[in-house]
């Protein structure tokens, strides 16, 4: 059946419409999800709290499932109520938040751009934290916890605390553990972990909040060398990811 010139220009106004939101949340380094009904045409995109275009009214399952693609990467077709919807997640690059700027950040950092994330280093120690020991990388030099406060820390963040100052360290995981960061990594040996988790605790935290933080840091793979401790921190970053996913 053709659609009447009246359908079709709303139709176009609303695929411009969500156009135009999706390049808002990517410009923002949001997540946003697209949502396409492959028979009726019906559309909508779910950017943060806030849904845009034709959700149906009676499928609130298909809107639940949608928004938990959120926290997922690629495509998807998913049956409701005799239609097939494309479920789209649009996203850009992971992002890495590296707390301190010590020896394993040299050699992590590289690793990580090149596993596709987009990093950060923020360290107020201008003298650890600069370009020349640091090339090429976006750096921060002011407190952690402060630079957090303005960053949106989502599903797609993850945060590593290597500076082995408490001072530095235990704000900023503080901030983490506010957030909705999908990994939260401490460097530290298993007695002075114990030792944080008993402050952070103090401060409110309970016993699954503070159990998001992997500490000691990175998989169990023996190595001790700065480029081997980085390489445990990123696979066990690559982990939760696709444990995130399942």
């Amino acid at each position: 059946m053709r659609r009447s010139h009246r359908g079709a220009d709303r139709t176009d106004t609303m695929k411009r419409d969500l156009l135009e939101q999706a390049i808002k949340a990517r410009d923002a380094k949001r997540s946003s999800v697209l949502v396409r009904g492959l028979k009726s045409g019906a559309r909508f995109l779910i950017d943060g709290n806030q849904v845009f275009g034709d959700v149906p009214s009676t499928l609130s399952g298909l809107l639940e499932y949608a928004k938990n693609a959120l926290n997922k990467d690629g495509s998807q077709a998913v049956e409701f109520s005799g239609e097939t919807y494309l479920i789209q997640t649009l996203a850009g690059p992971r992002r890495l938040l590296i707390i301190g700027a010590v020896h394993i950040a040299q050699k992590l950092i590289p690793m990580a751009m090149i596993a596709g994330y987009e990093v950060q280093l923020i360290d107020p120690r201008k003298a650890f934290a600069s370009s020349e020991r640091f090339p090429g990388i976006n750096i921060v030099n002011d407190w952690p916890h402060e630079v957090m406060k303005t960053l949106q820390l989502d599903s797609r963040t993850a945060v590593v605390t290597l500076s082995h100052d408490a001072k530095i360290d235990e704000p900023a995981l503080q901030s983490a553990l506010e957030s909705g960061a999908f990994y939260i990594g401490a460097l530290g040996s298993q007695k002075n972990h114990a030792k944080r988790i008993q402050r952070l605790a103090a401060l409110g935290f309970d016993e699954k909040a503070l159990a998001r933080i992997a500490g000691p840091v990175g998989l169990p793979l023996g190595g001790r060398s700065p480029a081997e401790i980085a390489v445990a921190i990123l696979a066990q970053i690559i982990q939760a990811v696709y444990q995130q996913n399942r």
